[in-house]
């Protein structure tokens, strides 16, 4: 499968750290010649709290519309690529799911804080409630400074991807996208699963040693590993097979940080091959802690 990038949805809420994700938005765009919306979502909520603002609701958000255009205009700047601003009020994640729905978008763009504990409870993350609700892979990103942008003139420079592979369909469809993108950029592709021992304890036989099954657990993960990429793309790409053991979120954080990872690719709603193991908070926890971009794939179309 060769994703194709037809339309790109870029959000942000035009602080410093939300418009990180406008110079993805941009290359990408360039990079699959696709047409990029620029999404802003105007939330009054908060303003409705308090009774004086609401009489002048209508007159607010009139000027904050206005903000928004020639904030979007200031952010792409000379840029000459088939672009369109999106301006709606609303719930932000809710809004931004409508839109990529509504446009038929391929990609949504979007920054993450990396909140985490108590502060992420109580503040929520719209990009985590995107990653259940939009009907397209959403890539999240942190800075630039841990993105694979070059500084200088903000091509793509995409060298190693990494997908987490539990075998499950979503599993599967992360794969495809990290092979084509790896495929699209010349980058190297490395699969990994993690081996989560209470999920694999029921698979024991009474008359085998822990070690002997640990080995034979192994084997069978890394031959499925192997065979994941087909023959056609090893003309092109040499994969890099890895078995880690223990927490997943904090095993492939690992893996990319050694490893000196561009992107990780995840599926949403994968399952291990005995119970749950990539789950939606192994995905949360990849986004907050990640030491570069993730991409967040579920079937498309679907929507929580």
């Amino acid at each position: 499968m060769r994703v194709l990038l037809k339309r790109i949805l870029c959000a942000t809420d035009f602080s410093d750290f939300s418009n990180h994700a406008i110079p993805y938005g941009i290359a990408l765009a360039r990079e699959f010649k696709a047409r990029l919306y620029v999404s802003h979502v105007i939330d009054l909520s908060s303003a409705a709290i308090y009774g004086e603002a609401v009489f002048a609701l209508e007159e607010q958000q009139s000027r904050m519309t206005s903000y928004a255009h020639s904030e979007m205009k200031r952010l792409m700047g000379q840029e000459s690529l088939d672009w369109e601003p999106l301006i709606t009020v609303g719930n932000p994640a809710n809004e931004i799911a409508r839109m990529a729905a509504e446009k038929q978008v391929d990609l949504a763009v979007a920054t993450s804080h990396g909140r985490a504990g108590l502060r992420r409870i109580i503040l929520g993350s719209v990009t985590e409630r995107l990653m259940r609700t939009l009907p397209c892979p959403l890539l999240v990103v942190r800075s630039p400074e841990r993105g694979f942008l070059t500084p200088a003139t903000q091509a793509i420079q995409l060298k190693k991807i990494l997908v987490g592979c539990d075998f499950s369909p979503d599993s599967s469809l992360a794969f495809e996208y990290g092979l084509s993108l790896a495929q699209e950029f010349q980058a190297d592709l490395h699969l990994a699963h993690v081996l989560e021992p209470p999920v694999y304890d029921d698979l024991i036989k009474p008359t085998e040693s822990r070690e002997n099954f640990r080995q034979r657990l192994k084997k069978t993960v890394q031959e499925k590993l192997s065979t994941i990429v087909p023959e056609e793309a090893r003309t092109w790409c040499n994969p890099v097979t890895s078995i880690l053991a223990g927490l997943p979120h904090e095993e492939l954080i690992k893996y990319a940080v050694v490893n000196d990872i561009d992107l990780i690719v995840l599926g949403v709603r994968g399952h291990s091959l005995v119970e749950t193991l990539f789950v939606g908070s192994t995905t949360d926890r990849v986004l907050r802690r990640a030491p570069c971009p993730v991409l967040s794939v579920q079937p498309t179309g679907h929507v929580k």
